[in-house]
């Protein structure tokens, strides 16, 4: 029992991705379990959100505020960000990318575009990065991406009729909600209810096994959204290996540009962890919905890349 509990453990991720992987095969192929699967559906959809809220709740409970302040890997991992959009934004209006072309860049904008993570400074922490500058730095991507999607969007649809700042104040509402108002709630209960602050900090990685457990629900999702996309197999694989060269690129590039600054895994994790949840959204609005399926795509892979480097972390501290 404490072996597989230590498996368990060591291995949260991969087993949350194939429990969503699996549940969803099941509730969808089997039909003695279709009507379950329609009455779920819509609860795990909006549960999730809730999981990504006590996620962050959680985390920043643990956060120093007077250390939440720009350092200088921030810029450039920004800058970096804004110049991967720049060149798919090129790519398209050069080209005049149609149908499956535009398609796969929108794809591959979608997984460039989207800010970090939520759960990002949970992975950092437990790859004994800083907590403080990694959450500092989801809140300067999301404000890079509330302002980006507004002005890239039309330029790549000419379709898409949208005010900059009614698109701008709407994904900021969202940002706000996901981001902000746990970070608030963190800050009263860290400051004005001790005894539930103990409580929350007392139980080791919390955060952690509630990402993986909303990790399952993402991961079936995006096993659904994959099985119904109207397109064929093999458009399919080529959208799911840019997310895979996608994903090497940008938490390769991340960790190249920590090296100079001694904030390897940070910057590493702010550059490759998407929140693509969020990306799968601003896809499905602005864009065509079969663009989704990069994000939708890239979280698994991104999610791997996370197992591989919590194991290379775990192996280093065995070895010290």
């Amino acid at each position: 029992m404490n072996t597989l509990l230590r498996f368990l453990r060591d291995w949260a991720l991969p087993v949350a991705m194939l429990a969503g992987t699996l549940l969803y095969l099941a509730f969808a192929f089997l039909p003695p379990l279709e009507p379950s699967a329609r009455l779920f559906g819509p609860f795990f959809d909006a549960i999730l959100p809730w999981f990504m809220f006590l996620i962050l709740l959680v985390t920043f409970c643990k956060v120093d505020y007077h250390r939440l302040r720009p350092v200088r890997w921030h810029f450039w991992v920004g800058l970096m960000q804004v110049l991967f959009i720049a060149v798919v934004v090129c790519l398209i209006l050069g080209f005049h990318a149609k149908g499956d072309r535009l398609i796969l860049l929108e794809a591959v904008l979608c997984c460039i575009i989207g800010p970090g993570a939520a759960a990002a400074p949970v992975v950092t922490v437990k790859l004994g990065g800083d907590l403080e500058s990694m959450t500092t730095y989801t809140f300067i991507s999301n404000f890079i991406t509330a302002t980006l999607v507004p002005v890239v969007f039309p330029l790549i649809d000419t379709d898409i009729h949208m005010s900059f700042l009614s698109s701008f104040l709407l994904i900021l509402y969202k940002v706000c909600l996901i981001l902000v108002l746990p970070m608030l709630l963190a800050y009263i209960i860290k400051h004005h209810a001790h005894r539930l602050h103990q409580r929350i900090v007392s139980i080791r990685d919390l955060s952690f096994y509630l990402w993986a457990i909303s990790l399952s629900i993402i991961t079936g999702t995006t096993v659904r959204n994959i099985v119904n996309a109207q397109t064929t197999v093999p458009f399919l694989l080529l959208i799911a290996l840019m997310g895979l060269v996608l994903c090497i690129v940008q938490f390769s590039v991340g960790r190249y540009i920590g090296h100079f600054f001694g904030a390897v895994v940070n910057a590493g994790q702010a550059l490759g962890q998407k929140n693509t949840t969020f990306a799968i959204w601003i896809s499905y609005m602005y864009l065509n919905p079969l663009a989704s399926v990069g994000p939708g795509c890239y979280i698994l892979w991104q999610n791997i890349v996370n197992s591989l480097e919590l194991w290379q972390h775990r192996k280093g501290e065995t070895v010290r």
